[in-house]
C-alpha cells in the first residue's frame, strides 16, 4: 500500500475495455478508496485520453505506437506520462507506483504484463483468464515466490474464491462452474451453421466485450474457465465440473469433502467481483442491483451438450493433457474468433480450425516459459493458415 494509506493505487491495463471501463466506474463511486495510477489501452485512444483527463493517472500506456503522438498532445497540459508499445507496457508493470494490477487485457497480450508486475511483487486481480490457460503453473509458482495474492475477478471464479473463504482447511471435493448457454443454447449444428457475428454477440445475460462474447455462445469461454480453476484453486481435471444455469444468479459453487455445497449468488452484473477484487479482503457498499427473491424465478440446471458445443470437449483434452495443449487451443481460439468476427469463417469452422491446430501442434508436457510463447506462434501461424488469413 501506498505511504499514506489512504487509498489504494490501482493500475488498469486494459482500461477501455469492458472490464477497465466498469473498474474506472468503481473508483469513480469510491474516490477515498481507490485511485487510478495506471491506464492502459491498445488502440482506442479516444476513450483512453477522455479516462486519463477525468481520472488524472500518473501514467498511461497507448499500446499502438501510431497512436503516441494524438494520446501525448490531448494529454500535455497535464502530468500524465505517456508511453507507447508492448515494451512500454511490461515495463510499467514492473514500475512501484502502484499497488494492484487489474489484468484485463484481452487475451495472450496480457500475460507478458502479469508477469511483470508479479516479479515486481505486485497483488494482481485477474479478468484475463487466457494468462492461467498458456502457462498457469509458471504464473502460480512466481505467485507464491514472490508472495503475490492473485485474486479471481471472472464473476465464476470470484464466486469460488469468494466461497473458499474462511474454508483453508477444509478439503474441496469439486467446484461447479456455471454457465448461462450463451445466445444458443438448445440449438443444434443444423441451426449454428448459419449464424452470423450479430447473432452471436447478443449475449442473454451479460455485457461483455466482443471476444469474450463470442467464446460464451460456443462455450469456450467456460473451458477456458476449467483450465482457470484448476491452477487458480490447485485442483484435479475430475474436480472440476460445468453445468448450464441460464439464469446467470447462481455463479459458481463449492462442494466439500462432506457433502455440503456453498454457492454464491447475485444478479449478473461484473462491478461487484470487481469491487470485490480491488477491495478485498474488505468488502464495501455499493449501489449495485439486488436480487429479489420476492420476484424468484425458477433457478435451472442442465448439462452441458458437448456433441454441439464442441470447443468445451476440446477444453476438456486440454484440461486433462496439460503441457502446452491449453496454450495451443487458446491461440487457435483467439485466430478463430478473431476471423469469425471478421465473416472470414463460420461459427462451426470455428471449431474445426482449434481441433486442427491441437492435433498438429507438437505436444511439449512441461514447457518452458519460452516454449509456451513459441508453441503459441506456431499455433497462431497453422490456425491463419487453415483460414487464409
Amino acid at each position: 500500500m501506498n505511504k499514506d494509506q489512504t487509498k489504494k493505487r490501482i493500475a488498469i491495463f486494459g482500461s477501455t475495455g469492458s472490464i477497465g471501463t466498469q473498474a474506472l466506474d468503481v473508483i469513480a463511486a469510491h474516490p477515498d478508496k481507490f485511485s487510478a495510477e495506471v491506464l492502459t489501452a491498445q488502440s482506442n485512444d479516444e476513450l483512453l485520453i477522455r479516462q486519463a483527463l477525468q481520472f488524472q493517472p500518473n501514467i498511461v500506456v497507448i499500446g499502438d505506437e501510431k497512436k503516441y503522438q494524438q494520446v501525448r498532445e490531448a494529454l500535455a497540459s497535464t502530468d500524465i506520462k505517456v508511453f507507447a508499445g508492448a515494451r512500454a507496457l511490461d515495463e510499467v508493470a514492473a514500475m512501484d507506483c502502484y499497488d494492484l494490477m487489474l489484468a484485463a487485457i484481452v487475451g495472450y497480450a496480457g500475460l507478458k504484463p502479469t508477469l511483470k508486475a508479479i516479479d515486481a511483487g505486485k497483488a494482481i486481480a485477474l479478468a484475463n483468464k487466457e494468462t492461467l490457460v498458456v502457462a498457469g503453473d509458471i504464473i502460480m509458482q512466481k505467485a507464491v515466490e514472490n508472495r503475490v495474492p492473485v485474486i479471481p475477478v471472472d464473476s465464476e471464479h470470484s464466486a469460488i474464491f469468494q466461497c473458499l473463504v474462511g474454508e483453508t482447511r477444509n478439503r474441496i471435493e469439486k467446484v461447479i462452474l456455471t454457465a448461462s448457454g450463451g445466445p444458443f443454447i438448445g440449438r443444434k449444428p443444423n441451426y449454428l451453421v448459419n449464424v452470423k457475428r450479430e447473432h452471436a454477440l447478443q449475449h442473454p445475460n451479460w455485457s461483455m466485450g466482443a471476444k469474450i462474447t463470442i467464446d460464451s455462445a460456443t462455450l469456450m469461454n467456460k473451458g477456458l474457465e476449467m483450465i482457470e480453476a484448476k491452477w487458480l484453486f490447485n485442483l484435479r481435471p475430475e474436480q472440476i465440473q460445468v453445468v448450464i444455469h441460464p439464469q446467470s444468479i447462481i455463479h459458481s459453487m463449492v462442494q466439500f469433502e462432506d457433502g455440503s455445497i456453498k454457492a454464491q449468488m447475485g444478479l449478473p452484473d461484473m462491478k461487484l467481483p470487481i469491487q470485490y477484487a480491488m477491495a478485498f479482503p474488505k468488502r464495501i457498499p455499493s449501489d449495485f442491483p439486488r436480487y429479489d427473491f420476492k420476484k424468484v424465478s425458477t433457478l435451472t440446471f442442465e448439462e452441458p451438450d458437448t456433441r454441439t458445443f464442441r470447443n468445451l470437449a476440446l477444453a476438456q483434452e486440454a484440461l486433462e493433457k496439460g503441457g502446452n495443449l491449453p496454450c495451443v487451443m487458446n491461440a487457435a481460439n483467439e485466430i478463430a474468433v478473431f476471423a469469425f468476427l471478421r465473416n472470414r469463417i463460420n461459427f462451426l469452422d470455428m471449431t474445426d480450425v482449434i481441433e486442427k491446430t491441437m492435433q498438429k501442434i507438437p505436444f511439449i508436457e512441461k514447457p518452458s516459459l519460452e516454449e509456451y510463447f513459441e508453441s503459441d506462434g506456431e499455433a497462431r501461424n497453422f490456425a491463419a493458415d487453415i483460414i487464409k488469413l
